[in-house]
């Protein structure tokens, strides 16, 4: 971690909605429960905000695409997070139904698309690029200072994208993708013959890492991108595999501490359905089922914890954002639908879904 202030005694111590008329509002009376980023029709991007039945309570435009979002622990803000490589961040009042404030990654720094809460809520966490320093890094904002930044701590390897705080509430699951990037060449990928991802395990306390694990050497171009954490405390990842089109990969795997990476079985059919790509991975509200999508492939693939078998492979165009309802899977697409295990939930015409979904805790203990 670099400094602002001690690193011991940080870590420890510390316009208006949008108006376009949108269908399938909520209640007014309804509480915020999931968080998604978006496109309007008319080409602007915008984060919106769902009740519990996935219908619209309010949005809020961006400056530019925005990619996930942290929610506080209490469930009255979500930060949302521009899309790699941006370097804005807004904070929505869950609460109030607005805009609260925003705020930037340093100007040699830039978001990589998500972020936590620590679990008393005064720090929030956003996986960063140090691209001139051709690293990754968790920048540290202190939320009661307006999100001011006041650290970061080194994430051990380039690329960072999913970080997720485990349920031990202190230490972290960092994806370190291992494709390197730099603003001055955005989206493209410039290490792709030398990428090197890893799972990697830091305590928020120290800031130290304490364990990292890797692929195989012939894995190393699939890159580690998003994560959940199951209900017996193990990591599943999924990735996207930046090889040759041709080839055929297990795509998703899962680790438990202490262990190697075990990678998910299944035919090549499955991983050739996926298309290379897993866009978001979620967990089941009771922690025993593990949902993945791949919009590339037009599929999401529902795993069995326990077994580690495929349980359902379902075909849902452009799919991509999932999340845990009532059960069941809640997902987003490309067309503005929302499914709810695999069957049409809602429709908005008047936007398309981009990667991912956030839920606050009460909509997750609801399920």
């Amino acid at each position: 971690m670099r400094h602002g202030p001690d690193r011991r005694s940080v870590i420890l111590g510390l316009a208006a909605t949008g108006a376009l008329p949108l269908t399938g509002f909520a209640d007014t009376r309804q509480e915020a429960a999931f968080v998604s980023c978006c496109k309007m029709r008319d080409g602007h991007f915008a984060a919106a905000v769902l009740d519990v039945d996935a219908k619209l309570i309010f949005h809020e435009n961006l400056d530019g695409r925005g990619h996930d979002s942290a929610i506080s622990p209490d469930g009255a803000a979500a930060v949302v997070f521009a899309r790699r490589p941006g370097r804005f961040a807004l904070v929505l009042d869950l609460v109030r139904r607005q805009r609260q404030l925003a705020f930037s990654a340093p100007k040699d720094r830039h978001f990589q698309g998500h972020g936590f809460f620590s679990n008393d809520g005064r720090l929030l966490f956003a996986t960063e690029n140090d691209f001139g320093g051709e690293r990754g890094v968790m920048g540290i904002y202190d939320v009661a200072a307006d999100y001011r930044r006041v650290g970061e701590i080194d994430t051990g390897g380039i690329g960072p994208h999913e970080a997720l705080l485990l349920s031990d509430g202190r230490t972290v699951a960092i994806a370190n993708g291992g494709i390197l990037t730099h603003p001055d060449f955005p989206r493209q990928k410039l290490n792709l013959d030398t990428m090197a991802p890893s799972l990697v395990y830091a305590d928020l306390t120290s800031g130290d890492i304490v364990e990292t694990v890797s692929l195989s050497p012939e894995l190393h171009q699939l890159s580690i991108r998003h994560m959940a954490e199951d209900g017996r405390g193990r990591i599943w990842f999924g990735g996207q595999f930046e090889g040759a089109r041709s080839e055929t990969v297990p795509l998703a795997g899962w680790h438990e501490r202490g262990r190697d990476i075990q990678l998910c079985g299944a035919a090549d059919t499955v991983w050739q359905a996926m298309s290379n790509y897993i866009g978001s991975v979620a967990a089941s509200a009771d922690g025993r089922r593990i949902a993945m999508s791949s919009p590339r492939g037009n599929t999401v693939l529902i795993w069995d914890c326990a077994s580690g078998r495929a349980l359902e492979q379902r075909s849902i165009r452009d799919v991509c954002g999932l999340a845990p309802m009532s059960g069941a899977f809640l997902s987003s697409d490309g067309s503005g639908g929302l499914e709810l295990d695999g069957a049409p939930l809602r429709a908005f015409d008047e936007l398309s879904w981009d990667n991912h979904i956030a839920v606050l805790n009460r909509a997750r203990r609801s399920g």
